[in-house]
């Protein structure tokens, strides 16, 4: 078996050495040995079994979506802007707003993901950028995606962002002005305790960067880019630390060896650990990781708990539904967060009392501090109902996964939604069919 398991990375070997130059596939790459062998640490350090079959290849998803997710520094500017400079006669005469070509162009909700460097985590950035083309030229509308792109794929923060994106582009497209505005979104940091909630659950920031004509953004030519730009609830720059890490407090007693793998995990990245804004990283990613580490969390509201009790008479049960609880988890496939809300449906009879609001939020919350995939954790949700309410119940959950989001198809704006039904539900299309209105009801009215 060695010899065939050594085929391809021979092959790959010979064919290098043939064509005078050589790159070890990824998965034989150093940075991606090194990630896979933190990352296993980590693991371990949750109290995770690495070699159960949910988690085994963890190490090496994870090595590839963080260096998928850092790519941007190995890629530079100049390779995608050289060959997208196209010639435009305009204004020959100078009359407008810059000459050449003239006036304003606006390219409006280019969605990014970046990598936060205080804590790792992906924030998401929907970037607008504005510019006054001069010297008869344009740049190629797609590649200023591209060029957000290449700063968005490091570790970064907001500021820094807008104006890295902004100077790259006055650099090599010479235009007379660009103008940047980011909004961000940042995942907040959850609580173990259940009455803690933050809105809904994102820190939300806007910030922008200006050259040549739009250096003063007090100027008419900046009010009439915003113009095009419409706002929502969209705070401004002047949050002094917008990573909710930042503002929470640190392990009393840092496990060295678990900083010492994100270490690894920053460095293999090609960043330097001992840069000023890195120093705090690895044991901010910790404080995070170690809310979903693999204990028996107590849920002190079951003590005492009586089930509801049912008669078996269906034309006496009434559906009773705890809607929109929230809930925040991490996929044990890429160690990425995933969040959203449970909704819950049960019978209960006529005249009895239905089990406590706390006890079903307890429950979700349990369930959701886990390494966890989002079809088990409905399904656990469900299976622990089920003897406290008779045995009738419905499980729904709806979320949004940073994995979609952040690697590979870097799908924005999807969410999924998974179902589990126990006794009654299973067979009563009607059942079913009610509870789920009462969903839709629920969250259009709000």
């Amino acid at each position: 078996m060695g010899s065939l398991d050594e085929g391809p990375l021979n092959l790959d070997l010979e064919i290098g050495l043939k064509n005078g130059s050589f790159e070890l596939p990824f998965e034989h790459q150093p940075e991606t040995l090194a990630i896979q062998d933190a990352v296993k640490l980590l693991l371990q350090g949750l109290h995770e079994d690495v070699n159960r079959e949910g988690i085994k290849k963890t190490p090496f998803r994870v090595a590839k979506a963080l260096r998928e997710g850092t790519r941007g520094y190995k890629q530079k500017v100049k390779e995608y802007v050289q060959s997208a400079l196209f010639p435009e006669a305009g204004l020959d005469s100078g009359v407008g707003q810059a000459g050449g070509v003239g006036g304003l162009v606006v390219v409006r909700d280019l969605d990014h993901y970046s990598y936060c460097e205080s804590c790792l985590l992906p924030f998401h950035v929907r970037c607008h950028i504005g510019y006054v083309p001069s010297e008869q030229r344009v740049l190629g509308l797609s590649k200023f995606s591209r060029v957000a792109d290449v700063f968005a794929k490091r570790l970064q923060e907001p500021q820094r962002l807008a104006d890295e994106i902004c100077s790259a582009l006055q650099h090599w497209v010479k235009p007379s002005g660009v103008a940047v505005v980011l909004q961000c979104s940042h995942i907040h940091f959850p609580s173990l305790d259940l009455d803690s909630s933050s809105d809904d659950g994102f820190v939300r920031l806007m910030v922008s960067s200006g050259s040549g004509v739009f250096e003063d953004e007090r100027s008419s030519l900046w009010g009439e880019f915003m113009s095009f730009l419409k706002f929502k609830g969209v705070a401004d720059g002047s949050v002094k630390e917008w990573c909710p890490s930042v503002k929470s407090k640190l392990f009393l007693e840092e496990d060295q060896e678990m900083v010492s793998a994100v270490v690894t995990i920053l460095r293999s990245l090609g960043e330097d650990p001992s840069r000023k804004e890195l120093i705090a990283t690895p044991v901010r990613f910790l404080k995070w990781m170690m809310n979903f580490q693999n204990v028996n969390l107590e849920m002190k509201l079951l003590n005492g708990f009586n089930s509801v009790k049912s008669n078996g008479d269906i034309k006496e049960k009434r559906l009773h539904c705890e809607m929109k609880m929230p809930f925040w988890s991490m996929c044990e496939h890429h160690l990425l967060p995933f969040y959203g809300v449970v909704h819950v449906g049960y019978y209960c009879t006529e005249g009895s009392n239905a089990i406590a609001s706390s006890l079903v939020k307890s429950i979700v919350h349990f369930y959701g501090f886990k390494l966890q995939v989002q079809e088990r954790m409905t399904r656990q949700i469900a299976e622990k109902l089920s003897p406290l309410v008779g045995g009738d119940v419905i499980v729904v959950a709806e979320a949004g996964h940073t994995c979609m989001i952040s690697r590979g198809i870097e799908k924005f704006g999807s969410s999924t939604a998974t179902i589990a039904v126990l006794g009654q539900f299973c067979n009563d299309s009607s059942a079913r069919a009610e509870f789920l209105d009462k969903i839709h009801t629920t969250t259009t009215a709000l």
